[in-house]
């Protein structure tokens, strides 16, 4: 198919409706592997990077590429940027002393002890949905698990689990406006642009977090939450903006990437039968079919950098304070590295993928809990399933920064 630089747009989040524009992507890498990318004010473009070892370069070297002005392609005024400043935004060693306050939360250890309890969630889930035959395997599957095990770390009621997913939806759909009052880059939303997301949602989420903070001050537990409260960086406690950006990140980033990630693992296996049977035959391949699940998904499509000086970077001279956004979801695809990308393959070895950003310093806290937490949740759903189809068209998030399924309506027959 002719295609020219010209006809791409990757900043617009209509170009992700219908589904990812891989062929897009294939051609950038073969013909301007760093392609400058216009986008509508008051925005001034940025660098593309769709090769896979020139997203390594950019992700690996914070000094030449930094978070420090943003992670998304807006461009922030000051008072945005230190209103709405969270640990992605933020370049080592900064970075890396505000990780060590959670870390010891999402350590391997404790991953193994939240196992058993994300199981019992898994099944309870699965119990209650699957023999219903008719669903929304987004709604009633997917998007339960991730919530409910992050709301058992940060120490939220049960009850309460619906308002995470609720204002998580809405702030990480921005763009969509099935999911806010106020789309971003199509209405006025200069009245949020102090909030994390440039959303309303943003408001009442922290909010939230605060009053959960203020209760843990005087009455500290063994979750997330008091663990922030009390923990100290450089000898300060973390401030009331601070708390509540690293709430909103945790929400977010800890919800919205697993579930999705988990629909489009089951979408791969409908697609793909053949490799359905091989899982199902041998289900000592599930940590590399997550793997794969996560390449092939690839939920977390970009993260962008700004350049701190004149670099050049797959040929192309890039100035300082250009924005180089790194694709993820491009290099995933990347046929110098993967063997036919476009192939769903369990047992796909090796498997250097960039998914949930697990390469150089801001790769994902979360992701040893996401995976086991994708891994538990097929473990405990394939034995249960004989047939699984789809009963009509799915629904995909307007966006360019999440590759996202709102709605996957299914046909389940139970094995």
């Amino acid at each position: 198919m002719a295609m020219g630089a010209g006809e791409i747009d990757l900043a617009n989040p209509d170009s992700y409706v219908e589904r990812v524009p891989l062929e897009w992507f294939s051609w950038l890498r073969r013909n301007e592997p760093v392609s400058w990318q216009r986008e509508p004010t008051p925005n001034r473009g940025f660098w593309a990077v769709t090769r896979h070892r020139d997203v390594a370069a950019v992700v690996n070297d914070p000094r030449t590429f930094s978070s420090a002005t943003g992670v998304t392609l807006e461009e922030m005024r000051r008072d945005e940027l230190a209103a709405r400043r969270s640990m992605m935004e933020i370049d080592p060693p900064g970075h890396s002393r505000l990780r060590r306050i959670v870390s010891p939360m999402f350590s391997r250890r404790a991953i193994g002890e939240y196992e058993s309890f994300c199981r019992d969630l898994a099944r309870g889930i699965l119990d209650g949905a699957l023999p219903r035959g008719e669903l929304d395997f987004v709604e009633e599957v997917a998007r339960q698990l991730p919530i409910r095990v992050l709301a058992r770390i940060l120490g939220v009621p049960d009850e309460d689990t619906d308002k995470l997913i609720a204002w998580g939806d809405r702030m990480i759909g921005n763009m969509d406006p099935e999911f806010t009052e106020a789309v971003v880059g199509r209405d006025d939303t200069s009245a949020y642009r102090l909030l994390p997301f440039r959303s309303p949602a943003a408001a009442e989420l922290t909010e939230y977090g605060h009053a959960m903070a203020e209760r843990r001050r005087d009455d500290p537990r063994n979750d997330l939450v008091s663990m922030l409260v009390h923990a100290e960086v450089d000898g300060q406690r973390l401030t009331r903006p601070e708390f509540d950006n690293f709430f909103s990140l945790l929400v977010v980033a800890g919800n919205e990437t697993t579930r999705h990630t988990i629909t489009h693992g089951m979408l791969a296996l409908m697609h793909h039968r053949d490799q359905w049977r091989r899982l199902a035959e041998d289900p000592s391949l599930l940590p590399p079919a997550v793997e794969e699940m996560l390449r092939y998904g690839s939920v977390t499509m970009q993260f962008r950098r700004t350049a701190t000086g004149d670099v050049e970077l797959g040929g192309q001279p890039v100035r300082e304070g250009d924005k180089v956004v790194a694709w993820f979801v491009s290099a995933n695809h990347d046929e110098d590295v993967f063997q036919d990308p476009g192939r769903f393959e369990v047992a796909r070895d090796p498997n250097p993928h960039f998914s949930f950003g697990c390469r150089g310093p801001h790769f994902c806290l979360g992701a040893p809990l996401a995976r086991m937490e994708i891994k538990v949740l097929f473990e405990e759903l394939l034995p249960r399933l004989r047939d699984i189809e789809q009963t009509a068209p799915l629904s995909r998030l307007r966006s360019n920064f999440i590759n996202g399924v709102k709605h996957l309506p299914v046909r389940v027959k139970l094995a």
